[in-house]
C-alpha cells in the first residue's frame, strides 16, 4: 500500500484543502494518505480534514492517537 505523508501546517484552510484535493485526485489507488494538521495553534485545519473534505476517492479517516494528524485511505 503506497503511503503518503502531507503537512499543512501554516496553511490556510483554503490552500491546505486546494492541496489535498489535488493529492487525493493523482493518488495512486489504494493509497494511505497521513496529513499532518495540528492542533495546538487552533483546529480550523483539524476540523476541516476531519469533517468538511470529501472526496469520493476517500474510503476512510482514521483518526490517529496523535490529535494533530489524520489518516485518510485512498480507494
Amino acid at each position: 500500500m503506497p503511503k503518503i505523508e502531507v503537512d499543512i501546517h501554516g496553511m490556510t484552510v483554503s490552500e491546505a484543502k486546494y492541496k489535498l484535493e489535488r493529492l487525493i485526485v493523482s493518488a495512486a489507488p489504494n493509497t494511505e494518505m497521513t496529513v499532518i494538521h495540528g492542533y495546538r495553534g487552533g483546529n480550523a485545519l483539524a476540523e476541516m480534514v476531519r469533517k468538511a473534505l470529501k472526496n469520493k476517492r476517500i474510503k476512510q479517516k482514521i483518526l490517529s492517537m496523535n490529535p494533530g494528524e489524520t489518516t485518510l485511505l485512498i480507494s
